[in-house]
């Protein structure tokens, strides 16, 4: 068991706080797998023998449509878990994931993870502080695509990622985008063409300062408002 897997582990909120002899246990069944860029980690439906923890790199979760648009769940990055619900449960994957970048992940079999929580209780309070949260995102991204329109997602989006930006980022006042106006427009149910052009409004209302993938966010009152209200003054109409 590596230091740094460890590290991983304990940094993850479904393990953290527990003591090292138990993070080591926990190591002893993790299995290290390495990805390359955009490589299916599970497809929707598949089995659900175990999940995982994102070690570096980056992951989206999404679902396809019938017409083949991509609806993209949720992006994790290093140290938070992912297809951890159906393992419980003993059934199938409901969404597919893929790496956006190349990625390491740590992959924890179903059974003998279970066998793990059936003698470290301290682990499932955990597991159910970790799913109440990841319900708790669900329902607030469902409510973003179906009561707000896209300027109003986006908005409450950058101020999300102005939340969980590190420090240094914080104080320059600006976020980073570490993914593509394509998969952004997936994330916000909406296409890049309209993306860009909500991005152009924003600036142009004072909002925002785009200099490639980092914004600089010049009006976090105005965009808190656009977040709540979901409409921009210069167009309310864009979707």
């Amino acid at each position: 068991m590596k230091v740094a897997a460890v590290d991983i582990l304990s940094g993850t909120p479904l393990f953290g706080g527990l003591p090292e002899d138990q993070l080591e246990k926990i190591g002893e069944i993790a299995v290290g797998r390495d990805y390359v860029k955009r490589e299916m980690v599970f497809f929707e439906g598949e089995e659900a023998r175990g999940f995982y923890v994102v070690a570096s790199g980056r992951v989206k979760i999404f679902k396809v449509s019938a017409e083949g648009r991509e609806q993209i769940l949720h992006i994790f990055g290093p140290g938070e878990p992912f297809g951890e619900v159906p393992v419980f449960i003993g059934k199938s994957y409901p969404a597919g994931a893929q790496t956006l970048v190349k990625s390491r992940l740590l992959f924890l079999p179903r059974a003998a993870f279970v066998q793990l929580i059936e003698k470290n209780p301290p682990l499932a309070l955990n597991m159910l502080g970790v799913l109440s949260m990841r319900l708790r995102q669900f329902t607030v991204q469902i409510e973003n695509l179906t009561l707000k329109e896209v300027p109003g997602r986006l908005a409450a989006y950058l101020l999300y990622l102005d939340q969980s930006s590190d420090k240094e980022e914080m104080d320059k006042g600006a976020v980073r985008l570490n993914i593509s106006k394509r998969e952004l427009a997936n994330l916000l149910g909406t296409v890049p063409e309209t993306l860009s052009r909500i991005f152009g409004k924003m600036s142009g209302e004072g909002l925002i300062q785009v200099d490639g993938p980092q914004i600089r966010l010049l009006d976090r009152l105005g965009l808190t408002d656009l977040a709540e209200q979901g409409k921009l003054l210069t167009d309310s109409a864009v979707s």
